[in-house]
């Protein structure tokens, strides 16, 4: 999996999962290019795009829908896909993939 986040001030930060053989600790691609775009000095955000490899489309995971939700406004722009090129492309919106989420300290790196 492979991530983009775009940042208001039009800065681009990738990230893709990195797998661990403990797997609780393998980073997925979205927290990967958050955590990237945050270390770039970048706060504010306008899109996340994320494709799987080849296969079915992938929403991201839990932990990622809540670092997301902490991190990013409800209504940014989440879209996803997978190889090969022409696969089908979702949007959804940080918002609709976690509901009533729960942000202790929104935005605080």
């Amino acid at each position: 999996m492979g991530a983009a986040v775009l940042a208001e001030n039009g800065g681009v930060a990738a990230g893709f999962n990195i797998e661990n053989a403990s797997y609780g600790l393998t980073l997925c691609a979205e927290r990967a290019a958050l955590v990237h775009a945050l270390c770039s000095g970048h706060s504010n955000f306008l899109a996340l795009a994320l494709c799987a490899g080849a296969g079915e489309p992938a929403a991201p995971c839990g932990a990622c829908r809540q670092f997301m939700a902490e991190f990013m406004d409800p209504e940014t722009p989440v879209f996803y896909s997978a190889l090969p090129e022409g696969s089908p492309i979702f949007k959804t919106t940080v918002g609709e993939l976690l509901p009533r989420a729960f942000v202790f300290n929104k935005g605080s790196a």
